[in-house]
């Protein structure tokens, strides 16, 4: 009894941090699946003048950035949507990447069959694609003779062209086709930042220097295409756009580092209770065997061995709760990759392996170490006289014999307390973060959708918004339905286009700006649903 309750008690401290470890491993540590991948870099830009701090890649920045750097081998630009596929049985609609003749070539990326994307796919009105290996699988049995046919997205036919290798991920997203991203430079102007910019650096190249020879560029892209209509070059240069190059993972993982060490150092808590609960527990122990630790000292057996013997005992206790707690990991990883919640990025990465197997043997060890010191140091060299004299009746325990298995107690209530006020802490964010207010009513009677129209389906603007409207008709007519509106993004989605915002009657003075606000285009009746005032 007194083995399985030890062991159950490491298991669970040590599975623990295992889990904790191996998500960390998986998110933050193991490099990106590209070649080289310390070489890669994302392109922010900021403008404090008007309080962006991250700011896209613009088609101006792109042409510029990418034909004038000095820092990069190659850089891309792409941008992610969805389209809809018709012709080859069920339509669906797909999430897809728009991406430039380099993008995927900064990645190392090799097609398994067929070819990339060339600057002839991007120079004309895009009419090739690329698909994932899973999606092909899915849709054409992982049939060679996919490349070369074609396809319907969006109504316009499109030639496969290739087929990416099965262990291929861009960054973190989960695409089913790629297709070519075409920027005309005849008709491109300041602005429109809504591109996600990526490159791979020269060799010897610091990313302070390719901070610095991007930032010589900035003032370029300014004058080397005109101005939108309405705005001036001048205004650009006003907002102090600066550059803001930063290591490619962090793109991909954002700010989920910090959470994950502080959730690490939260369960590593959890083990030293279970060591100090341990500890108690040896204590206890080897108080009993008092009077056979002094017959074997009395027989000639040295300190150092029995010592050795106590401690070896804890380790043994220690790795066998580890091998336990490795088992709880791998069944909880399971469980969690399931789930496979969308805030937790490289999914795919998390798993049990060799690290993780170190690692958790290391803490498992360490927490032998830890527990099994604090009996070997009492009663390693027990009184001999003391304990024979004893003949086996229980010796009476003084203040001495209490005083560490006392402070192990505290020890543990502390700790057990600043895990509680923490949870409460936790728990009470929660239910506050369930009680927010939205900002309109009655949010669980509240249905989204997406819904896509091919532009060959309705060219003509007017078109496009006689059947979203005739869309909107027969929806409102479903039994149960009260009101129904459509936009370009639904409320808490977080997607919102992002101006300066003019006032009509208003003058600037020299240098300063507008406010930048965000917005979104809606429907007429889109503040029925939504509002207030129903």
């Amino acid at each position: 009894m007194f083995t399985l309750v030890t062991i159950l008690t490491i298991a669970i401290g040590i599975g623990a941090n295992s889990v904790i470890f191996s998500v960390i491993r998986g998110v933050l540590l193991k490099p990106l699946p590209y070649p080289d991948p310390d070489a890669l870099i994302a392109i922010w830009q900021t403008a404090p003048k008007i309080n962006l701090k991250e700011l896209d890649l613009s088609p101006s920045d792109y042409f510029i950035f990418r034909e004038k750097n000095r820092s990069f081998t190659s850089m891309g630009a792409w941008g992610g949507g969805t389209v809809s596929i018709t012709g080859n049985g069920s339509p669906e609609e797909v999430r897809s990447l728009w991406v430039t003749e380099e993008t995927l070539g900064v990645l190392g990326m090799v097609p398994s069959l067929g070819r990339t994307f060339t600057a002839k796919d991007t120079e004309r009105v895009p009419d090739t694609v690329i698909l994932t290996h899973a999606y092909w699988q899915r849709k054409f049995g992982g049939d060679p003779s996919a490349v070369g046919r074609r396809i319907l997205i969006g109504g316009q036919g499109m030639e496969i062209i290739g087929i990416l290798p099965a262990g291929f991920r861009f960054l973190d997203e989960k695409p089913d086709l790629f297709l070519p991203l075409r920027f005309e430079r005849a008709k491109t102007k300041l602005g429109n930042y809504s591109y996600r910019g990526i490159a791979r650096l020269k060799f010897g190249v610091t990313l302070a220097q390719a901070n610095a020879d991007i930032a010589r560029l900035i003032p370029i892209a300014h004058v080397s295409f005109p101005p939108p209509p309405g705005f001036s070059a001048k205004l650009f240069d006003e907002a102090h756009m600066q550059a803001a190059l930063r290591p490619l993972i962090k793109d991909v993982v954002g700010e989920l580092g910090k959470v994950l060490w502080v959730l690490m150092g939260s369960i590593a808590v959890v083990l030293l209770i279970a060591c100090a609960n341990v500890a108690n527990l040896l204590l206890v122990r080897a108080e009993g065997r008092q009077q056979e630790l002094s017959i074997r000292l009395a027989l000639g057996a040295s300190s150092g061995r029995i010592a050795g013997e106590l401690l070896f005992e804890s380790l043994l206790l220690a790795v066998l709760g580890g091998a336990a707690g490795l088992g709880l990991a791998a069944a909880a990883l399971r469980v969690l990759v399931s789930i496979a919640p969308a805030y937790l990025p490289r999914l795919d990465n998390i798993a049990i392996d060799g690290v993780v197997v170190l690692f958790t043997l290391g803490i498992s060890l360490a927490a032998g170490i830890l527990f099994g010191l604090i009996p070997v140091l009492k009663y390693a060299a027990p009184n001999v006289t003391a304990a024979l004299r004893a003949g086996g009746r229980t010796l009476s325990q003084g203040r001495e014999r209490r005083r560490a298995r006392n402070v192990l107690v505290v020890v543990q209530m502390a700790l057990a307390v600043v895990l509680l006020i923490g949870s409460g802490l936790t728990i009470r964010t929660f239910q506050a973060l369930r009680r927010v207010d939205p900002g309109f009513h009655a949010p669980r009677e509240l249905q989204t959708f997406r819904l896509y129209i091919p532009e060959t389906a309705a060219k003509e603007p007017d078109r496009a918004i006689r059947t979203l409207q005739e869309i909107q008709r027969k929806l409102s007519e479903i039994p149960g339905v009260t009101a129904v509106a459509f936009g370009n993004s639904f409320p808490t989605d977080g997607n919102n286009s992002t101006d300066l915002l003019y006032a009509e009657d208003r003058t600037y003075k020299e240098g300063d700006l507008p406010p930048l606000r965000r917005f979104k285009f809606v429907a007429p009746a889109s503040f029925m649903p939504w509002g207030r005032l129903w």
